[in-house]
């Protein structure tokens, strides 16, 4: 993890950042399944998931994003800051053994109207397996100040 200080002026539409990948593993669904109180047989029953279209245990979705994105925290920009998520979507599982990174490609980009000073940034989001099939969407609203802002 570094330090990238960078203005709303910084960011161009069009750029790209690809993180490292991470296997996902049985310790993480547990641990999950801790944090979130989410128990349901989907994440935590082999016995149940074998008979279903997936023949095994699925990730949490929230598991999915909160690795997901956490797989992007590689640059530090104190001028900037996480505004919100929106259109988020799981298109495929992820199992166990999989191993996802994330693409973050700026989309759009303008000027906060309700905050002088700051732009927003669109950052859309893919997290991707090993087959390169997306197993999560979503867009990331980064708030940004401005240079003029000093």
């Amino acid at each position: 993890m570094h330090t990238r200080p960078r203005h709303f002026e910084d960011y161009s539409i069009g750029e790209e950042r690809i993180s490292h990948g991470r296997t996902i593993t049985e310790t993480d669904f547990v641990v999950h399944a801790g944090h979130s109180g989410d128990f349901f047989p989907h994440h935590l029953d082999a016995e149940f998931m074998k008979a279903t279209e997936f023949g095994q245990r699925i990730a949490h979705g929230t598991m999915t994003f909160a690795i997901g994105i956490g797989l992007t925290a590689s640059e530090i920009n104190p001028h900037a800051f996480t505004y919100g998520y929106e259109r988020l979507r799981f298109p495929k599982p992820v199992f166990i053994g999989d191993t996802i990174h994330t693409v973050l490609k700026v989309t759009a980009k303008e000027p906060d109207p309700k905050r002088p000073g700051f732009g927003k940034i669109v950052e859309t989001i893919r997290v991707l397996n090993q087959r390169g099939e997306t197993v999560l969407a979503c867009d990331h609203i980064l708030l940004a100040k401005m240079k003029s802002a000093g």
